[in-house]
């Protein structure tokens, strides 16, 4: 369903409840005023657009299949409207139609929330003309346009790089989280990022026929092959239609009286099925909102609840995403406070992520920085300038070592996957800054915590070197690491796992999206994740952190755990009301009365989710050093 259709679809159910209560208030004025033909009538107006649209909604359901507590409504309405009983047959169209409405409130909200998300997905892109630049809208470029990628602008579509150099983000794409160097002539793929100056791209496909696109395509097709999530009081509705009906056939049959098989009918209107499960899950969507854990709706919650298997990216997901010092290897004795400072001093002038990197690492430490001079900088090489009357070189161990003179190596080995960093001083090679992407802080910790809960199965799947996976994975007792994988290899892998169990897919790139649409749960890493990913997840987590995973699900199990109780005491006060109507204790309108009584003993029961207190995730010291040292991932030197 299109989000026209769907917002259209939510103004209607909301319309409906309106006319529904209208009816009903109006129709309890006129009695009071004395004209009950009046109350009749305003109550068969509040009633009647209810149950049509119930009876649509039945039919669609019996169409594809599917057999839902709607029909008891349906009948208890219709039983009502046919005998006489218009004020039971207008409560319980107030009840139902709420209930339908809240549905549509969790699902609406959750879809706002998402909008601020969304509006960061580039819609132009900036193309060479005679007249200069314009700005133009992606399905007018065409192969062949010559187009400006901005630094921090997204490739709108496949080309070939057409200056001498650009330096591109593709952890979107492909998972490796430090930029990738293309020179004149390589090929750029839409949705990678210029983490470098501007440069010019030649377009060789329209927007439609890019990478971007085909990921785009892959998460439809995903989203379209997904397995309908039926709601959780359906699946109580054979058992509790074929008892409704039994004991409202046997009331009429025994006694001649059909309108103790009304009361029976009344009575049983699934009001705290439909009411307590949508209350117990939105307000489990609240709680977790407060937590920084967004849920689309209560479906997913339900099944985040249920969830045995669960695959990890691991660029900007298991790991930070972002480059970080991890050590710093002298070469003359310099301290390793001066050979960061001489470093992050000269790098301030520059924009590249290690770069970047490097100066925050400073800051943290408390260094003071002063600005350099006599700074130039060879894109995608090093740096070179002065810092307080010290020439200073700042770069790949390659460039650094050829400016003095000096043979590349000398540093001690590293992991794969590192980035080292060379920096001479004064024409000496002063020591060498090794740079990785580490493991997010409590990343084991929260693993042991989700086994504990029930997770069975947990995966690595990530576009990288499998070297690369494998030493990032190093003690986290993983159940299996799939590496190098593509976009489409991943959805195959989701859908493989799906024999074990509900599955649940965790990314935070482009490239992951198509896998986080075909999961039973999708979760994207909103705070920085790509704008693809959440919009195919599920759950977005709002704030940059993985631990948040443990509180979410936990919420989504006591949510679920809650719903079901009120279920099976609203359906136990329920079966009793109805025995009770059937030998005559009750009318239609005390039934219904009494049935306003169960809503709101089940609904407040349902209101506890908004109490959940899931158990915070410690992050041992010790962990997180170990984190620190242990995770590698790959890249290129500056």
């Amino acid at each position: 369903m299109s989000r026209v259709q769907k917002t259209r679809t939510d103004r209607f159910k909301t319309a409906i409840l309106f006319v529904a209560t209208a009816g009903l208030i109006a129709g309890l004025a006129g009695w009071v005023l004395g004209r009950p033909d009046i109350a009749h009538l305003f109550w068969i107006a509040g009633v009647v657009p209810a149950l049509a649209a119930l009876i649509i909604e039945i039919l669609r359901s019996l169409r594809s299949g599917e057999v839902g507590l709607d029909i008891v409504a349906a009948l208890s309405m219709s039983a009502a409207l046919l005998f006489g009983e218009t004020l039971a047959a207008a409560v319980v169209a107030v009840m139902y139609s709420g209930g339908t409405f809240l549905e549509s409130f969790a699902e609406g909200r959750a879809r706002r929330e998402m909008h601020a998300l969304l509006s960061r997905v580039p819609r132009t892109a900036t193309r060479h003309s005679d007249t200069g630049l314009q700005d133009v809208p992606l399905d007018e470029i065409a192969p062949g346009d010559r187009l400006l990628i901005r630094q921090g602008d997204v490739v709108p579509v496949d080309g070939t790089v057409a200056s001498e150099l650009a330096f591109v983000d593709t952890a979107a794409l492909t998972g490796e989280s430090l930029p990738v160097r293309l020179e004149r002539g390589t090929a750029a793929m839409s949705g990678s990022t210029n983490a470098g100056e501007p440069f010019d791209l030649t377009a060789t496909h329209e927007a439609k026929d890019s990478t971007y696109a085909g990921i785009v395509r892959l998460v439809e097709e995903a989203q379209a092959s997904k397995a309908p999530m039926s709601r959780l009081a359906d699946r109580w509705s054979l058992g509790f239609l074929a008892i409704t009906v039994s004991i409202a056939f046997a009331a009429w049959w025994f006694t001649g009286d059909p309108i103790r098989a009304v009361a029976v009918l009344v009575v049983a209107t699934p009001c705290p099925l439909i009411l307590a499960v949508p209350v117990a899950l939105v307000a489990g969507l609240s709680r977790a909102a407060h937590f920084g854990v967004l849920i689309k709706g209560a479906g997913p919650l339900e099944t985040m609840a249920r969830i045995h298997t669960l695959i990890l990216d691991k660029t900007g997901t298991l790991t930070d995403g972002r480059p970080q010092i991890v050590s710093i290897a002298s070469a003359d004795g310099m301290a390793e406070d001066d050979i960061l400072r001489l470093a992050a001093a000269l790098d301030q002038a520059s924009k590249h992520p290690v770069a970047q990197a490097i100066v925050t690492a400073a800051k943290a430490r408390g260094l003071d920085l002063p600005l350099p001079s006599g700074v130039a900088e060879i894109p995608g090489e090093g740096v070179t300038g002065d810092v307080d009357g010290r020439h200073v070189i700042v770069g790949g161990d390659g460039f650094v070592a050829g400016r003095v003179g000096r043979p590349s190596g000398g540093f001690p080995a590293t992991a794969a996957g590192s980035v080292v960093v060379g920096v001479a001083v004064d024409g000496q090679i002063a020591g060498h800054l090794v740079m990785s992407d580490p493991l997010r802080e409590g990343a084991g910790a929260m693993l042991d915590g989700l086994r504990a809960q029930g997770i069975g199965r947990i995966l690595l799947a990530t576009g990288d070197r499998a070297d690369v996976a494998e030493r990032v994975t190093q003690g986290l007792g993983l159940d299996g690491v799939r590496a190098g994988l593509t976009p489409d290899q991943k959805v195959l892998l989701v859908l493989a796992e799906r024999q074990h169990g509900p599955v649940m897919m965790v990314g935070d790139g482009v490239n992951d999206a198509p896998a986080l649409a075909a999961a039973d749960v999708g979760v994207a890493m909103g705070a920085r994740g790509a704008a693809a990913s959440a919009e195919a997840a599920d759950v977005v987590l709002l704030v940059d952190r993985i631990d948040r995973l443990g509180p979410g699900i936990e919420i989504a199990r006591a949510s679920r755990r809650i719903a079901v109780e009120s279920v099976i005491a609203g359906i136990g006060l329920s079966v009793l009301g109805m025995i009770a109507a059937a030998f005559g204790y009750l009318s239609p309108v005390q039934g219904a009365l009494l049935q306003e009584v169960i809503d709101v003993a089940v609904i407040l029961n349902a209101l506890r989710a908004l109490r959940i207190a899931p158990q915070e995730p410690t992050i041992p010291q010790a962990l997180a050093v170990a984190a620190g040292q242990s995770d590698i991932t790959q890249g290129t030197t500056p």
